[in-house]
């Protein structure tokens, strides 16, 4: 019992961060309902109001996510197990969004998607990214659980814990499987295909997560890590915007040759 009751205080934190994720993709899902009804006839709109919210959903729960990876739980994969657990949450409810600039830019150079949609979906991705690191500063200043602190939100945290050159193959490596495997997939049936998504971006993120924090996604980077690119940007410009666009554009390369 004493155990238990040591325990506990940890649990009640735990379960307040989950519960601010399932309430925030709760109310993101209720606002796409609201733009796809009120919005669907002007395109460009909804488009750009879809994309905010599938990126602002991805950021903050990624922020609510980091958080208690950082907190050295008790079993080792409960880490992972929520990593898994909310990327199927995302696939399931960010259907027809990228909420990732590599992924609209491949889009694009495959013909997929309008320069003009491209340029407005990409817009709309970074405001979400900027938002959300916002939203969830002033959620963390409530002090809803000991983990959630105001000044941790505005501190550089630098995830980069290998040299420059590593730095950079480890998030263009992630970027390019996760992207290929997008376009590999798109034949497979759609639970099974987001499945095999979650388990890949699993996997990526317990091989890279202690290298670089596998973050694969540019404007992902930008909301998690925003105070390290104003310390060092050109850094974090090559490591998280810079490789994987690259390696985006090498798979984009590779897919049309295929065709």
């Amino acid at each position: 019992m004493t155990v238990l009751r040591g325990l506990w205080p940890e649990v009640q934190d735990n379960c307040t961060s989950l519960g601010l994720m399932l309430l925030l993709v709760l109310f993101m899902g209720l606002a796409r309902v609201v733009t796809r009804q009120q919005l669907h006839r002007f395109t460009m709109i909804h488009t750009f109001v879809l994309e905010f919210l599938a990126t602002f959903q991805l950021c903050c729960c990624t922020h609510e996510l980091q958080l208690l990876s950082e907190q050295e739980p008790a079993h080792p994969t409960w880490p992972l197990t929520l990593v898994y657990f909310f990327s199927l949450v995302h696939g399931l409810t960010l259907v027809g969004t990228s909420s990732n600039p590599c992924g609209v830019m491949m889009q694009m150079l495959l013909g997929g998607m309008s320069s003009e949609t491209g340029a407005l979906r990409l817009s709309a991705q970074l405001i979400g990214a900027l938002c959300s690191r916002y939203c969830v500063s002033v959620l963390w200043s409530l002090g809803l659980s000991k983990y959630h602190l105001d000044e941790r939100s505005f501190a550089c945290r630098n995830p980069i814990q290998v040299d420059l050159p590593k730095a950079i193959i480890t998030e263009a490596i992630c970027s390019f499987i996760f992207h290929s495997a997008l376009l590999h997939f798109q034949e497979v049936r759609t639970k099974l295909r987001i499945h095999l998504l979650a388990a890949i971006i699993t996997f990526l993120v317990y091989t890279g997560g202690s290298l670089t924090g596998a973050v694969f996604n540019p404007a992902l980077a930008l909301s998690l890590h925003l105070k390290c690119f104003d310390e060092a940007f050109l850094r974090f410009f090559i490591v998280y915007w810079l490789a994987p666009s690259l390696e985006c554009l090498a798979g984009s390369v590779c897919k049309a040759c295929e065709s």
